[in-house]
């Protein structure tokens, strides 16, 4: 999968669409969209628009979304062959006969997973002057007459999984300032004061100013996970303060995968809001299948190198050196990794500490470090003390750390122990030491925690390890749902998200059960896309809840093509309502088959308002209710009075059919 593959590009058009502070709008074509085809593009219109306007729309969306994603190739295909041309990023490993030898399925396309949707690019510069280029989903609501704005993870469409995605950050990794230090990470830059293009994307995703994000990065709340080999690249900010993130992991196993299906799980995992993804292969062909995901991930991608450090050794932890470790990070490094889970503070006198838990030490990467340990002479991990050298790398290749929570909690029993917390007060002493390198850090927790002590790993970790981004997951929440714990740990994800968690790592059905296959891979990004964005209303984020209300009012309005629209996944709400209502009536019925006709509650309500909904009225009843709850209690003989006639008017409403609305020509007149 060689590079300086693409054609040449003209320039990018300079009439972009682009998204407000709200994210909802008029709805409007994706950038560009008419101004190629001409009297063609006129003509197809037309046509179109003697099948039937919702025929016509559909067509249209997919024709104009097709034309944004080969306008976004072309505007990065020049610069991507002159970064070539000087060098670029790590060459495919992937390449050659072995390439031909793979068969990749043709993956459900954007149009599949969200119907009404087009994605749409916002033209924004950077200060720098770089035009930056930035993606949201644009959903058609009200049959087109309006839409709203969502984050989009999906990545460029239509693209050939052999020549890989479009080189996006390659002007910029080129642009960096000539004669500076080579060193130039993204904390480094921020310290300078200096807004990156990096920066100015995440700012333009998360409708923030780029100073702010700027600030948060060098403070090192926040951090951008971008390697400069991962050209491809659109950057993302993790911070508290920002859109609570979601991570997908896969990863082949000794046992089953391909690369095939990693790549499939990837493109699955973006498709569906993963905001970064981690590649945990410790199978065959590790190096090969990473080359694969590297140069088709639109997010940032993380790994374990311990994993590959093992298969390097042959299984044999006893083979594992620090020079063997130090190669395994180099070779990644080339490939673009965007950051590193590494459990640096795993330190020798915290693993007698987990001897009387319940279930020991269940970090794979944990037990690795733990038996090394061990068995050379109980020297200390070589992780901690070659520390620095592994910052030199990080800053070589602007690589992130997510120092890794080795010793976390593996069942409720063993949750919040004297193993856990020590380890998360050297993960703070570590972040302190990367800053100083201006090397960019998340800590990772937890792991299996109760509700009730989730906020304690929150409150030490912001303590400790002084506000840098948490990287949690889970936490489940209890201990006895086998094929549901994505269920269990998005209740835990929920909470410590609201606490101040940025980036939250899925778990699927498959967790403590075998490897994740595709859906399982969908069923726990759902989940954990419900947690982020329940932790994002919790934290009252300015634009969490513009899609809610949008979509509390489809139902109120009984919208149902808009319901299905605005949810997470369309085709799964719509297939549902389908199941017992499939006519295309059903679709502007003012029920579900929950309730039916006649005991819809919004209908009812409906109905009340038409009757009594002026303002006026409204106004009217609040001051009688005001009114009455002041009034001085009633006499005896008074209340004797009121109580009869309230029997009396409930003998006429049994009389009537104890029906609440009659049509006006049948209420009796006379009170």
């Amino acid at each position: 999968m060689a590079r300086g593959r693409r054609v040449k590009a003209q320039a990018p058009s300079k009439g972009g669409v682009g998204f407000g502070a709200a994210g909802t709008g008029a709805a409007g074509a994706p950038a560009g969209a008419g101004r190629a085809g001409g009297a063609d593009a006129a003509a197809l219109r037309a046509r179109l628009r003697a099948r039937g306007a919702p025929a016509a729309r559909t067509r249209v969306a997919r024709l104009e979304e097709e034309l944004e994603e080969a306008r976004q190739q072309l505007y990065v295909a020049e610069a991507a062959e002159g970064f070539s041309a000087a060098g670029g990023a790590a060459g495919g490993a992937a390449g050659g006969a072995a390439a031909d030898a793979l068969v990749f399925r043709q993956a459900p396309t954007f149009f599949d997973c969200y119907p009404s949707s087009v994605k749409v690019y916002a033209e924004v510069r950077a200060p720098s002057g770089e035009l930056l280029r930035v993606p949201r989903r644009r959903i058609a609501i009200k049959n087109g007459a309006e839409s709203v704005d969502v984050y989009d993870t999906s990545g460029p469409q239509n693209v050939d999984v052999r020549e890989g995605l479009p080189a996006l950050r390659a002007p910029w990794v080129a642009a960096r300032a000539p004669g500076g230090p080579r060193r130039q990470t993204q904390m480094w830059a921020a310290k300078q004061g200096i807004v990156t293009p990096e920066m100015a994307f995440c700012a333009a995703r998360e409708g923030a100013d780029p100073e702010f994000v700027r600030a948060e990065v060098a403070r090192g709340r926040a951090i951008i996970p971008a390697n400069k080999r991962h050209v491809e690249l659109e950057p993302t900010v993790i911070g508290r303060k920002f859109h609570t993130k979601v991570n997908a992991n896969f990863g082949n196993s000794a046992v089953t995968s391909s690369i095939e299906e990693e790549v499939e799980k990837l493109q699955w995992s973006t498709m569906w809001g993963a905001d970064t993804v981690m590649d945990l292969s410790t199978g065959d062909n590790i190096h090969e299948t990473r080359e694969w995901i590297m140069r088709n991930s639109p997010v940032p991608v993380g790994t374990v190198p311990i994993y590959q450090c093992l298969e390097k050794a042959n299984g044999d932890v006893a083979g594992i050196t620090w020079e063997l470790f130090r190669e395994t990070l180099l070779e990644q490094a080339e490939q673009g990794v965007d950051y590193w889970t590494i459990h640096a503070g795993v330190l020798l006198e915290f693993v007698p500490l987990t001897a009387e838990r319940l279930t020991g030490i269940v970090s794979r990467g944990g037990s690795i470090h733990a038996k090394h340990m061990l068995i050379n002479d109980h020297t200390q991990n070589f992780a901690y003390q070659h520390w620095d050298d592994i910052l030199d790398i990080c800053a070589e290749y602007d690589i992130s750390l997510s120092i890794g929570d080795g010793l976390r909690p593996g069942c409720i029993k063993d949750a919040n122990d004297e193993a856990q917390f020590g380890e998360l007060r050297v993960q703070g002493e570590l972040t302190r030491r990367a800053w100083e390198k201006n090397v960019q850090v998340m800590n990772e927790g937890p792991g299996h925690v109760p509700l009730n002590k989730v906020q304690e790993n929150m409150d030490k970790q912001l303590d400790w390890c002084s506000e840098a981004p948490f990287y949690t997951l889970g936490p489940l929440a209890t201990d006895i749902a086998p094929a549901y714990d994505h269920i269990t740990s998005a209740i835990g994800a929920a909470t410590i998200g609201a606490a101040g968690t940025a980036l939250l790592c899925y778990v699927t059905p498959k967790e403590h059960l075998g490897l994740p296959d595709r859906d399982d891979v969908k069923q726990g990004l759902i989940a954990y896309k419900i947690a982020a964005h329940a932790s994002d209303l919790a934290k009252g984020h300015p634009r969490a809840q513009i899609r809610d209300d949008a979509l509390s009012a489809a139902r109120f309005e009984f919208r149902w093509e808009d319901q299905f629209n605005l949810s997470l996944d369309p085709v799964t709400a719509r297939s549902f309502h389908d199941e017992t209502l499939p006519a295309d009536a059903s679709k502007s019925a003012h029920f579900c088959s929950m309730c039916g006709p006649k005991f819809c509650s919004m209908k009812i309500t409906q109905e009340v308002r038409e009757i009594f909904g002026s303002d006026e009225t409204a106004a009217s009843a609040n001051s009688f209710l005001t009114a009455a709850a002041a009034a001085e209690p009633l006499a005896p003989d008074a209340q004797a009075e009121a109580d009869e006639g309230m029997l009396e008017m409930s003998a006429k409403f049994r009389e009537m059919g104890d029906e609440i609305y009659h049509p006006e020509d049948e209420i009796p007149t006379g009170r």
